[in-house]
C-alpha cells in the first residue's frame, strides 16, 4: 500500500508519516511546502526508510499534485496540509483560505483526474480522508459534546476555511464519486509540536523563565488528544471507514486552559530545579477575538466503527510530552532561536 500524506513534515502530519512506516511497513509519499511550521527533522526516524518518499510542493500547485499522482500512483491519501493556528489566521486570514479552501479543491481535482484513469478495482480500493477539526463546529456551552451532524458554526479565519474545505470534500463526493471520507478531531498535543501553539509554547516558555500568557481568565475548555493516538485513528478511518461519513476523533479528555498550564508547571516542577515554582511565571492577557468557550467531541462512532481507543490518558501524555521536550532541545532550540521566539501571536490587525 502507498499512501500520500499532504503536509506530511507539519505535526500531525510526521506523526502520522511515523506510524505508516515504521509502525506498519505502509509506504508514504510525504508532499509538503515547507512553511515555517513544517520541519523535516521530526521526519528523522524514517528520512532513510525504503517505504518514504517526500515531495516538495504546494497542493495549491495542480501541475505537481498531477505529477505526484502520475509518479507515485498511490493507493490513498491523507490530506493533512492546511494552515493550522488560529492566532495566525487573526492576523493573516488570506493564507488560510488559500491552502486550505482553494488547496483542498485543487488536491480534489488532481484525485478525480487520477481515479478517472484507474481501472474498477484499484478505484473502488482509493480513499481519500480529509483531516479537519472540531473548530467547525464553533463553541460548546458548559454541556453536550460534539457529534457527526452537529451543525457548523466556525468563529475564526481558520476554522470557517476548515468548514469550507470540509464541505469541499463532500461536495466531490456526492458529485463526482470521490471516495472520500472526513475527520475532524480534538486538539492535538506531544512531541515535535511546533511552540506557537498552547502546550509546547507554556512549556519552552517555563524551560526558559519566561512568562507564561494565559487569555483572558484560563478557563476555555478543550478536548485533548495525544498525537500519536490520533494517527492511529487516521489509518484506522481510511482503511476501515465508509466514504461519505466523517468521523470524529477526540481524547475525552476535556481541560481548562489554566489547568493544563498549571498540570505542566507541576511536571516540570518535578522534573527540574528552577528555584521557584513555575507557576509563579503565569500572567494573564487580554483574551484572543473570538475565542471559543469550550470544545468536547464524543469519539462514539469512531470508537464502534473504526475499532480504536484512545491509549493516552490526558497525564499519561502531558508527561510524556513534557519529558520529550525537556530531551529534545536539538530539536526545538533552532526554531527558538530562529523562526518562532514566542512572541504573542494573534492580534487584531488594520486592514491596509
Amino acid at each position: 500500500m502507498r499512501v500520500v500524506v499532504t503536509g506530511g513534515a507539519g505535526f500531525i502530519g510526521s506523526a502520522v508519516c511515523r506510524h505508516l512506516v515504521r509502525d506498519l511497513g505502509v509506504g508514504v509519499v510525504n508532499v509538503d511546502k515547507l512553511t515555517y511550521a513544517a520541519n523535516l527533522a521530526s521526519l528523522a526516524p524514517i528520512t532513510d526508510h525504503s517505504l518514504y518518499s517526500f515531495v516538495h510542493a504546494d497542493v495549491c500547485d495542480a501541475t505537481a499534485m498531477a505529477d505526484v499522482f502520475r509518479r507515485y500512483e498511490p493507493d490513498a491519501v491523507i490530506h493533512l496540509a492546511a494552515e493550522s493556528h488560529v492566532d495566525r489566521s487573526i492576523g493573516n486570514p488570506g493564507e488560510f483560505l488559500q491552502t486550505n479552501i482553494m488547496g483542498t479543491a485543487t488536491l480534489l481535482e488532481a484525485t478525480r483526474a487520477y481515479l478517472d484513469r484507474l481501472g474498477a478495482e484499484k478505484r473502488t480500493a482509493f480513499r481519500f480522508l480529509h483531516v479537519s477539526t472540531d473548530e467547525v463546529f464553533g463553541s460548546l456551552g458548559a454541556d453536550g459534546l460534539f457529534h457527526e451532524a452537529t451543525p457548523y458554526d466556525p468563529s475564526s479565519p481558520y476554522s470557517a476555511s476548515k468548514a469550507a474545505s470540509d464541505h469541499l470534500v463532500r461536495a466531490w463526493q456526492r458529485t463526482y464519486g470521490v471516495p472520500a471520507l472526513i475527520s475532524n478531531c480534538s486538539n492535538n498535543y506531544g512531541p515535535y509540536h511546533f511552540p506557537e501553539k498552547l502546550i509546547p509554547l507554556v512549556i519552552l516558555n517555563a524551560i526558559e523563565g519566561k512568562p507564561i500568557r494565559v487569555y483572558g481568565d484560563g478557563l476555555n475548555v478543550r478536548d485533548w488528544l495525544y498525537v500519536e493516538d490520533h494517527a492511529r485513528a487516521l489509518f484506522l478511518a481510511l482503511t476501515r471507514g465508509t466514504p461519505g461519513e466523517s468521523y470524529n476523533i477526540g481524547g475525552r479528555n476535556e481541560r481548562t486552559n489554566l489547568d493544563v498550564v498549571r498540570s505542566i508547571c507541576a511536571i516540570l516542577d518535578r522534573r527540574r530545579d528552577a528555584g521557584a515554582p513555575h507557576e509563579e511565571l503565569i500572567e494573564f492577557v487580554a483574551d484572543r477575538p473570538g475565542h471559543d468557550h469550550r470544545y468536547a467531541i464524543d469519539p462514539t462512532k469512531a470508537e464502534a466503527e473504526l475499532g480504536w481507543q484512545a491509549a493516552e490518558s490526558f497525564d499519561s501524555g502531558i508527561e510524556k510530552t513534557v519529558v520529550w521536550y525537556l530531551d529534545r532541545r536539538d530539536w526545538w532550540e533552532p526554531i527558538r532561536s530562529g523562526t518562532y521566539q514566542g512572541q504573542r501571536l494573534g492580534l487584531l490587525a488594520s486592514v491596509p
